[in-house]
């Protein structure tokens, strides 16, 4: 059995995507309402239920508020700034803290998320209930 819970972080940010053809318009300078969502999935959890504590996630919550929010990503990534390339970055911070964690998304817009997981499918990025 395992169990897997989630939570979102928002933000707002600016950035350019190098190496697009002349007069693409993520090639010019332009901002976003940032989300990232990062996902946690155990087969054990700890004696009070929980697979993490949500409060005990406040380290990435002020990463993102004093390095990411209100920044030009451009001036602080060693790698070109898209959403695929942060959500294997985030992913990688989330694992140096130790933290058991299966996937992270990072939305640039309300219809597009990119997700980084190691294996297996992304999980979803809603709440609907799908009926037949």
């Amino acid at each position: 059995m395992t169990w897997t819970i989630a939570k979102r972080f928002e933000f707002s940010y600016s950035h350019i995507l190098n190496g697009l053809a002349e007069g693409h318009q993520c090639g010019r300078m332009h901002g976003h309402n940032g989300i990232i969502e990062v996902v946690l999935s155990g087969d054990t959890l700890t004696e009070v239920g929980f697979i993490m504590d949500y409060g005990d996630m406040k380290p990435l919550k002020q990463m993102i508020d004093d390095t990411l929010d209100h920044r030009h990503l451009n001036d602080i990534a060693l790698f070109n700034p898209t959403a695929e390339n942060w959500s294997r970055r985030i992913f990688e911070w989330c694992v140096e803290q130790g933290w058991p964690v299966s996937a992270v998304g990072w939305s640039e817009t309300p219809k597009t998320w990119a997700w980084y997981t190691p294996s297996g499918p992304p999980p979803r990025t809603d709440t609907a209930v799908i009926e037949p």
